[in-house]
């Protein structure tokens, strides 16, 4: 303990110092035996523009502005260093410098990155097949010894989104947490290579502003536009606390850095995006260098500025049902983080008076559409440009816990957050984001519940990441989904986003299998715009109604019944003027296995009461679902099982290939009635889905159905006020009406 005393007490006057006044500082006159300062460098070796961008009137940042004025750039580089591996008044809640942890994936980003095996979220150049551990790209020329950042050229060409993420270098923070762990110098040493490689081979002109994005100026200096430069300045601001300490984070580098970082700030605040997500985190960007970097000149500008966008944004971003307004799930919760997180920064920095005195109650909606998108097993679907495979259940369960933790008093979504360990279970069992387009119905919360979410989204202006397939839907029913959306396969442009986005590779009713929206001649028009006639509950029965018009002449009405909470009952109708007697198509998807393929019948099946229908089903050891469908008329029907060129399976990654289940399909087709009036006339068709456990349970169905609003009229004709059908399941005859 004695030698303890001793070595403490040598370090207070070490750092004291034990010098009269700042002049004999400033001079290195200093008491004999006292080292205060390194060894001086030329002014060269710090940039000086450090000194231009930094306000050396800043409380805290004395010594640095009488070493600039006294013209030694190098001690007052060296000064600014020491205030910010000592400055208190700045809380950053994102880093954690007294307990730091790490990840065993980000240890392993960190540790590739040594070898210059950059992590590019959501691509990897293979993945061990036993442990699915991943090994990412290298970025490194052997034979010049250096950094190539034009690597994987064949990648790059091919992947808009493999270019992108590169940019935003993401594998920098897990090194930073690596350091600061292990206190190994090789991880900042690299770091300081990685990214002094990257700024001398992309620089920046400060005051350059890039055409608006779009189209092929997307591919122009993309490094510096978008995500790419708010997503570094986010993460720079953790990197650097985590480094700051190293004997190899120099006065020289401290000049690199900030300067650097000053420059991707202006980048952004030059090259705002007019919407989207994207622009919400340059916002968050802005804000976020302004309260963690106030030495800067312009850091007060940066906060406010930043934070009257996110204020504005909070309307725009968030449609009225609080469903941000691309419609997909993986932007939702991006745009929840980036408000989430710099609310939590101003209130770590006081600084919640720049923020909106609604901002975080305009959040709850936005929260509990994450929680009821969620399956009971906490898995998503592929809706749109969401790849589920981003969201394991530690992911969306630390979402959710956020979520809980900004609203303490909602007790349903603490339920639903802690797995039902404490909260209150949520009582509702149907749920509309009419607005938006998103309709849940469910027997219950538990894992072995039944859960659909159809999906009619209301698009009108044609947002890139919503995909056309109004009406289509997904069923999960104990820890199973079985019919699955296909996702998105790539993001670029060309004929396999075509095909995954394509209407009739989804749940629901296409025109001649043309999709949604596709001009005329080649495709058959439409608009991307569903809205909501009914939904409600009566005599134990869930009724769901909506509509969209699925092409120029045909409106396509979707009803759906969840009888008893057990089984559900999809009605189809095309109705419209066409004068060509238009074919329709119903497509339906089934989860599949490729042991146990599903089994779908194309053969016409009899009922108990001689009505025509055909059927599929899955195939599993237990925990199947049958689907049957029936129609109204008759004119040029068909059905068939599509073939593997015509469907796709499942895609919920940025790979390039399907990695997900099986899907088996099949579509029937059937030509629009000729009636008068024609505005009227109809393809109708009835689809029961039920479930069922084994091959004995499923033959004990005998399902049938027929419509009983046209019997004593013409077949085929539509009814604005609603339907009325038949249904028999087991013996049981169920009369259902949506009027």
């Amino acid at each position: 303990m004695k030698n303890i005393f001793f070595i403490c007490m040598f370090a207070t006057v070490a750092f004291t110092g034990c010098v009269d006044d700042d002049d004999d500082l400033l001079t290195g006159e200093v008491s004999p035996g006292v080292e205060i300062l390194p060894e001086n460098k030329p002014n060269e070796v710090v940039d000086s523009k450090l000194f231009e961008i930094i306000n050396l009137d800043y409380p805290g940042l004395e010594k640095v502005k009488k070493f600039y004025e006294n013209g030694e750039y190098y001690y007052a580089a060296n000064e600014l260093l020491e205030y910010y591996r000592t400055r208190v008044d700045v809380n950053n809640p994102n880093v954690n410098l007294i307990n730091p942890t790490i990840s065993e994936k980000d240890q392993r980003i960190a540790d590739q990155a040594l070898e210059h095996r950059f992590y590019v979220k959501g691509f990897a150049e293979s993945v061990d097949e036993v442990t699915k551990l991943e090994t990412y790209y290298s970025f490194y020329d052997a034979s010049a010894k250096k950094i190539d950042w034009n690597a994987n050229e064949d990648k790059q060409k091919k992947e808009q989104e493999f270019r992108y993420q590169l940019h935003r270098h993401q594998w920098m923070l897990p090194q930073a947490k690596a350091y600061r762990i292990s206190k190994d110098e090789k991880y900042i040493q690299s770091w300081i290579e990685a990214y002094g490689s990257w700024i001398e081979t992309f620089p920046y002109t400060p005051g350059t502003i890039f055409p608006p994005a779009g189209g092929s100026e997307n591919d122009v200096d993309y490094q510096w536009k978008g995500l790419q430069v708010a997503e570094r300045v986010l993460s720079q601001v953790d990197i650097m606390p985590y480094f700051i300490h190293s004997t190899n984070f120099t006065p020289e580098w401290l000049s690199t850095f900030l300067v650097a970082f000053e420059k991707e700030v202006e980048c952004i605040r030059l090259n705002y995006y007019q919407s989207g997500n994207i622009l919400i985190s340059q916002y968050q960007a802005v804000a976020t260098a302004g309260m963690l970097m106030p030495e800067f000149k312009n850091a007060s500008t940066w906060a406010t500025e930043g934070t009257q966008g996110l204020n504005e944004s909070l309307d725009t971003q968030f449609n009225d049902d609080g469903v941000e307004y691309e419609l997909d799930f993986s932007y939702h919760t991006a745009a929840i983080s980036d408000f989430r997180e710099i609310y939590l920064i101003a209130q770590a920095n006081n600084k919640t008076n720049l923020l909106s005195p609604s901002y975080i109650s305009k959040l709850k909606k936005a929260t509990e559409f994450v929680m009821d998108m969620i399956y009971p097993n906490y898995t998503i679907d592929n809706f749109n440009d969401t790849r589920s495979a981003s969201y394991s259940k530690s992911t969306l369960l630390n979402r959710l816990k956020e979520y809980s933790a900004m609203y303490p008093d909602n007790n349903e979504l603490l339920w639903v957050a802690t797995e039902g360990k404490n909260g209150s279970k949520p009582s509702y069992t149907t749920k509309a984001y009419s607005t938006s387009g998103y309709y849940m119905l469910r027997s219950g919360w538990d894992k072995d519940a039944t859960m659909m979410i159809l999906k009619n989204n209301y698009n009108p202006t044609n947002q890139w990441h919503c995909q056309p397939d109004n009406g289509t839907f997904g069923l999960y029913r104990k820890d199973r989904n079985f019919f699955p959306d296909a996702g998105v396969f790539t993001y670029n442009t060309g004929a396999a986003r075509t095909k995954y986005a394509s209407t009739v590779n989804h749940n629901t009713m296409t025109i001649m299998s043309k999709t949604i929206g596709v001009a005329k001649p080649t495709g058959q028009g439409g608009v991307m715009e569903g809205k909501m006639i009914k939904l409600e509950t009566k005599n134990n029965v869930d009724i769901l109604v909506t509509e969209n018009q699925q092409s120029d002449d045909i409106t396509h009405r979707r009803t759906v019944f969840f009888v008893n909470q057990k089984f559900f009952v999809i009605v189809d109708e095309g109705y419209g003027a066409s004068t060509l007697g238009t074919k329709t198509n119903i497509n339906f998807h089934l989860l599949s296995d490729k042991d146990t393929p599903s089994v779908f019948d194309k053969n016409l099946q009899t009922s108990v009461n001689n009505n025509k229908y055909y059927q599929a089903y899955t195939n599993f050891a237990s925990n199947n679902i049958f689907a049957g469908t029936f129609t109204e008329t008759s004119q040029d029907l068909t059905a068939k099982a599509l073939s593997t060129t015509d469907v796709t399976n499942v895609v919920s990654t940025n790979t390039d290939k399907e990695d997900g289940p099986i899907r088996l399909g099949y579509q029937i087709t059937l030509r629009q009635p000729k009636i008068t009036p024609i505005e009227i006339s109809a393809t109708r068709y009835i689809t029961i889905l039920c479930p069922f456990e084994n091959d004995t349970e499923r033959e004990e169905l005998k399902v049938d159905a027929k419509f009983t609003d046209n019997e004593d009229g013409t077949a085929g004709t539509f009814h604005s006020e609603g339907v009325s059908i038949q249904v028999t399941v087991k013996g049981t005859v169920y009369d259902l009406s949506s009027k």
